[in-house]
This record gives C-alpha cells, structure tokens and sequence, in this order.
C-alpha cells in the first residue's frame, strides 16, 4: 500500500502543472513571434509604399476660391463635403447651379457658383431623408491635386469644415490616425485661383 502519490498520480491523463506551464510559456513565445513578424511585414509593407502618409486632419486648399481650410480625413466616408452657407439653386442657360458661401477659420468669405452635379439623398440619424446638392470641387492635399463631387452641407456643428473621403483618397495616399497637420497644400497642378466659373 502506498502512503504517498505524485502529483502527477493524481492528475488525469498524467496532466502536471509544470507540463501547463511549460505550454503556457511556448505559446506565449510564439504568440510573441508571430506578432514581432506581422509588424516587421508591416514595417516592410509600409517603407516600400510611396504613397505619402498623411494624418487624420489635415489643410486642405478648395479650388475655385483657394480657400485654405482644416480637414478631418475620414477612410469612413464615401465621398467629400463641405460647410457651404447660404445654398440657393438657379438655371444659367437651362442647366442647374448652385450658388453657396464658404467661410475660412478667419472669417475669409468666398461666393461659389458652380453646376449641379447631382442631389444626394442621406438618410439622417433620425430616420429621416434629407437632399443635398453635389457639386465638382477642385482639392488640394498635401501635392496632391483632384477633382471631386463634393457635398454641400451644414457643418458647422463640426470641428472641421471639410471632410474628405474616399474617393479623393482612393490610391494616393495612406493615413495614420495618430497624426494630424503633417503636409500643407501645395499643388503644381492647380488651376488659377478665385471666382472661376465653368
């Protein structure tokens, strides 16, 4: 008859707690290896793309006008707005136009006219469905120059009066959410600014 067992005796299976720690540790070792390596593939990934990287607000220049502006980039949202005041719609010679005020951080004011595009319908956190007219905005970001729709809104409950969507973003550029005002807007290929009209 025995006096005495192993702790190894009286665990099921011959489990011992110095067998769980040592798995304990050797998972915890790869686990550790696995992510030094998924970061070193990052950091790889992200020295050879060429793309600029650009924070999560930013300025921006808007075109016609040369309004410079604070931006919130947003990977979120689809397409591009902008606080535009005082929206009114007319016909110039049978086409739709819409006339809208942008207002710079300095109280800078700037009259824009510009064609329709097209009437967004968003559906509201409320429930309800409101219409807002898009137009063609030139944007500067950084040197990165592009033609957008751009939304007409009332933003000015937000910090920023631009936000700036995929579709400007799309393959040109990458956006690190920890930064912000990292490029200032210089594009070589914008057009003359002020009131232009089409």
């Amino acid at each position: 008859m025995k006096l005495f067992t192993t702790r190894r005796e009286m665990e099921p299976d011959g489990y011992c707690a110095r067998d769980g720690r040592r798995r304990a540790a050797r998972s915890l070792w790869f686990s550790l290896l696995l992510l030094f390596v998924a970061a070193l593939t990052s950091a790889v990934a992200a020295a050879e793309d060429p793309r600029p990287v650009v924070g999560v607000v930013e300025k921006v220049r808007i075109h016609p006008g040369a309004l410079l502006l604070p931006a919130k980039i947003d990977t979120g949202a689809d397409n591009s707005s902008l606080n535009a005041a005082d929206v009114t719609r007319f016909n110039r010679a049978g086409e739709k136009w819409v006339r809208f005020d942008v207002v710079d951080p300095d109280g800078h004011s700037i009259t824009l006219e510009r064609k329709l595009v097209r009437t967004a319908r968003i559906k509201r956190q409320t429930g309800q469905a409101q219409r807002r007219p898009v137009v063609m905005l030139g944007i500067c970001l950084g040197n990165i120059y592009r033609e957008v729709q751009v939304t007409l809104v009332d933003r000015s409950r937000f910090r920023y009066p631009v936000l700036i969507g995929r579709s400007f973003m799309s393959g040109s550029l990458l956006v690190d959410p920890s930064l912000k005002f990292t490029v200032e807007p210089r594009c070589p290929d914008t057009p003359a600014g002020g009131d232009e009209r089409e």
